[in-house]
């Protein structure tokens, strides 16, 4: 996942070289597990609960937290996932994925979402997901969960749950996903 991700999901004609381990696979999951308990935590009832994994990288973060879920209570939250390619302000400057599909089969109504990204970094995809989601009705509540929160914020969004805070700088990149978290920086293919 990690090395299709690496290929595709950067601006075209570049490819991520990961120059330092931040975190190998354990912690990650271990983040993971603690970010479900403290969803478990934050809502007495999951029965309104719904995981939406950001194409790509956190649709398998989301996958996980939601079987987490399910372990620690015995609710089966639903998974859906959710592709903001045609709702972000930069589109044309990242491929468009056919794979990156989006799937939301119910009503967001009077739902609580937990919007579920791999790194929170300038909040642009949050933003583009936020308002995607508004097509597929009116969530009661939107919470914010991230493995990577490593700052630059652009406009006022901040995570509810998050795996590690990881200050960089704006020229450095970060990788994470379920095999770790990975800084490096991105070469010419």
């Amino acid at each position: 996942m990690a090395e299709r991700e690496r290929s595709h999901a950067r601006p075209s004609g570049a490819v991520f070289v990961p120059t330092a381990e931040i975190a190998s696979s354990e912690v990650v999951k271990r983040a993971l597990l603690r970010m479900a308990h403290e969803v478990v935590e934050r809502h007495s009832d999951l029965s309104d609960l719904v995981v939406i994994g950001l194409q790509t990288g956190g649709v398998p973060l989301g996958r996980t937290i939601s079987e987490h879920l399910f372990a620690i209570s015995g609710i089966d939250v639903p998974l859906c996932t959710l592709d903001v390619a045609f709702y972000r302000d930069d589109i044309g400057l990242r491929p468009v994925l056919p794979e990156a599909a989006t799937d939301i089969s119910l009503d967001l109504d009077q739902r609580v979402v937990l919007l579920v990204d791999d790194v929170l970094f300038t909040g642009r995809t949050i933003r583009a997901a936020l308002g995607a989601l508004g097509d597929f009705g009116r969530a009661r509540a939107i919470e914010l969960a991230v493995l990577v929160d490593r700052g630059h914020r652009e406009l006022p969004i901040r995570p509810d749950y998050i795996g590690k805070n990881l200050p960089t700088s704006r020229a450095e990149m970060v990788d994470a996903s379920l095999d770790g978290i990975f800084l490096g920086r991105l070469e010419p293919r």
